[in-house]
């Protein structure tokens, strides 16, 4: 960027889209981590420490960084089983996986997963993540439940006596509004305004809707001091399968993310050393406490959209961050947790593939039953057996594929008069 040449018109340009991004995240990064099964401060850590670090060295010029709603379920399940000492741990674990594998430039082989497993796994999360907001959208008051789906959908029944209308009324008013500003003005930040007029709703009327400051007592308005989580060998076999899904999705997710910024601006990124720099992120959000940090598609299509120059524009995004964190820390506890539910219902709507799902369904036998196997696979089994049976069955039809179009015939050799063969 700066050989090309980078004067105060590319700054004034970048510290718009860098503002205008820091706008979407703000709300959705406290979403995503709560979503997660985690304080929403650590979604803030998560976008300052690992937005700041993706955008510094990465190898997409657009990437924006932070929590993904893709990750919600993998973070919530880790936390489930091994506390978010084990999160934390698993994350900088797959933070050094991910710095191996663009170092040993593995990174190119990441395109070779079939579409279909994309596709089936992606919509299979949005599915979990949809799910996993029923209790908070409909203010049902729900008993500890296992992170597995079919618990939490046996929780949400046994809850619907503690149906609350004032909840479900403010998730379903941010549904709207985001909808409609996205409609009617889609240059404003959608997100932002549903959830403060939510908030402003709440706060007014005096509604019985929990808020973050009701169930976390609000966030901080500061980092916390870098350091390691405890450290032990069971501990690291124990995470393992955990940092490995991590890794791999973080993989995938930031590659497609930094494709779609490339198909956006025509410039091509360097996967390797993007995923060095998506390791360095995750290692660096793990000692602050955050979670599992990757490209985000929607955050990155903003940058674009908004008319970003280069990393600068993400660099800035995670300093506005830090700055409203360090200044409107406070005003974070009169936020309804029912208004965040309604956020991650937009993003589980908008994230789940359905016209590619609907395509490959009608496409071919081959490619349904990858689809279908990795997507039941994915919201009733785990996303690390899903990829893997995905991928199997992939490599199965693609070979099957090759047999069908390869043909074996005989050949005649013909023999001139002089006895030569041609």
């Amino acid at each position: 960027v700066l050989r090309e040449g980078y004067g105060v018109t590319d700054l004034r340009a970048d510290i718009l889209a860098g503002l205008t991004v820091a706008i979407v995240a703000l709300p959705l990064s406290m979403a995503i981590a709560i979503a997660s099964g985690v304080g929403p401060e650590r979604g803030l850590y998560t976008a300052i420490i690992g937005g700041f670090l993706i955008s510094a060295l990465g190898g997409s010029r657009f990437q924006i960084g932070g929590p993904a709603a893709a990750f919600t379920v993998l973070v919530a399940s880790t936390v489930a089983r091994h506390g978010v000492d084990g999160m934390l741990l698993a994350t900088a674990m797959a933070g050094v996986f991910l710095l191996l594998i663009g170092a040993l430039r593995l990174g190119s082989y990441i395109k070779y997963i079939p579409y279909p497993v994309t596709v089936g796994f992606i919509s299979g999360i949005a599915v979990i993540l949809l799910v996993g907001q029923a209790g908070d959208f409909f203010g049902l008051t729900l008993s500890e439940a296992d992170p597995d789906i079919l618990p939490k959908l046996g929780a949400i029944v046994s809850a619907l006596p503690t149906f609350n209308v004032a909840a479900c009324a403010v998730a379903a008013g941010t549904v709207t509004l985001i909808a409609a500003l996205r409609r009617f003005a889609p240059r404003l930040p959608g997100i932002l305004i549903a959830v403060a007029v939510g908030a402003l709703a709440v706060a007014v009327l005096g509604l019985p809707v929990e808020t973050i400051g009701g169930r976390f007592g609000g966030i901080p308005s500061t980092l916390p001091i870098p350091g390691l989580p405890p450290l032990s060998w069971e501990k690291v076999l124990a995470v393992l399968p955990d940092a490995v899904a991590f890794a791999l999705l973080g993989a995938v997710e930031s590659l497609l993310s930094a494709m779609v910024a490339d198909g956006m601006t025509g410039r091509r990124h360097r996967s390797n050393m993007e995923l060095i720099a998506q390791g360095i992120a995750n290692v660096g959000s793990a000692l602050f406490g955050g979670i599992p940090a990757t490209g985000t598609i929607a955050r990155t299509a903003t940058n674009v959209r908004s008319g970003a120059r280069g990393p600068v524009s993400g660099i800035l995004h995670a300093g506005f961050l830090l700055i409203f964190m360090l200044i409107a820390a406070p005003l974070a506890s009169f936020i309804p947790l029912a208004g965040l539910a309604g956020v991650l219902v937009v993003v589980a709507w908008n994230m789940a593939e359905k016209q590619a799902f609907v395509t490959l369904l009608r496409t071919s036998r081959g490619d349904a039953v990858v689809l279908l196997a990795t997507f039941v696979l994915t919201i009733f089994v785990g996303l690390t057996e899903a990829i893997v049976v995905g991928f199997a069955l992939g490599t199965l039809l693609f070979l099957h594929r090759m047999a069908e179009t390869t043909a074996v015939a005989p050949h005649m050799a013909l023999v001139q008069e002089d006895g030569q063969r041609r």
